[in-house]
């Protein structure tokens, strides 16, 4: 099986270098691995750190685009350049733990689903501030109620599917309300969503978190219009 790993990129400048390496560096038995960068137009240091960086370029390749449109564009410029059985999105902070694929992949090779989410909220986590869990679980009700989701954790940044199910559904979203289009679009599709558990590290504004409530608004939007068109 080929795994395909989608890293969407935009002014990371701090982290890229080692998320990047710890990528490169999960080893998964009996799984052949792609990592696609996905450059959404850095302005600062991002893309001389991705050039720079020692790496086998027979197994990562790097897409730049001119102009910063957004994660969900990056998101869908990289899977243009997929070849992999297996899709994970991988963000380019160092707030998730690449050595979570195995866990995150296993529903798959097991059979038991062709989704995998990984909730940051199925265990307890106390550096969670207390606006992003408020955040979370009203968006993530309003796409239970709308779409019969189930989930604990529908902004999660690791979506884990097979190429079938990203060849089922057409994404239009540019900004972080792809993560709700994507979700209501699987599930719409009929596919369910395996949730398994998984570890965050929380930054904060400072340390260059982007999300603010203006995409709140757009998640609620981009979710009514999934379902109302």
């Amino acid at each position: 099986m080929k795994l395909s790993v989608i890293i969407p990129v935009y002014n990371e400048e701090s982290t890229i270098a080692e998320v990047i390496r710890r990528v490169e560096n999960v080893t998964i038995e009996g799984v052949e691995k792609e990592i696609i960068v996905a450059d959404d137009g850095s302005t600062d240091q991002t893309s001389s750190i991705i050039a720079n960086t020692q790496r086998d370029e027979s197994i990562i390749k790097v897409h730049t685009s001119l102009i910063n449109l957004g994660k969900g564009a990056a998101v869908r410029f990289g899977l243009e350049y997929a070849t992999g059985d297996v899709i994970i999105i991988q963000d380019a902070d160092l707030e998730l733990n690449p050595e979570e694929y195995v866990k995150l992949l296993e529903p798959i090779l097991n059979g038991q689903s062709d989704v995998v989410y990984g909730s940051r909220f199925m265990q307890r986590n106390p550096n969670i501030p207390i606006i992003t869990r408020i955040a979370n679980r009203f968006l993530t009700l309003l796409g239970n109620i709308i779409f019969s989701g189930g989930l604990t954790d529908m902004e999660t940044a690791y979506k884990v599917f097979r190429r079938s199910v990203a060849n089922q559904i057409s994404l239009r979203s540019v900004g972080f309300e792809f993560d709700a289009e994507i979700t209501a679009k699987i599930l719409l599709a009929g596919n369910k969503i395996y949730e398994v558990p998984i570890t965050y590290n929380p930054r904060s504004k400072i340390e260059g978190k982007k999300l603010s409530w203006k995409d709140g608004v757009k998640t609620i939007y981009i979710l009514l219009k999934c379902k109302f068109g």
